[in-house]
């Protein structure tokens, strides 16, 4: 989304956007974070195989996930409103 987007969205809209992505997203990066050590202890006990790269693909959604918090914080901030 863009922030032109946010702009037209009413505070209610942004805070629970803002809490249902922040939610979201931690139980993603928790879930990659496992599944980043298990395949860290797959890989030396049965070595490397193509399910290695899950983790690392799937990053890029946290990120983006991360850069969506930040412009929601923003358009807050620019209503003064906080969290």
């Amino acid at each position: 989304m863009s922030n032109k987007r946010y702009a037209e969205m009413s505070n209610e809209e942004l805070l629970k956007s803002q809490k249902s992505i922040k939610t979201v997203t931690a139980i993603l990066a928790g879930m990659l974070l496992f599944l980043f050590a298990v395949n860290i202890f797959l890989a030396f006990k049965k070595g490397f195989s193509a399910l290695n790269a899950v983790p690392i693909a799937l990053l890029p959604i946290v990120i983006i996930n991360v850069n969506t918090l930040k412009e929601i914080k923003k358009e807050l901030n620019s209503r003064n409103i906080s969290e």
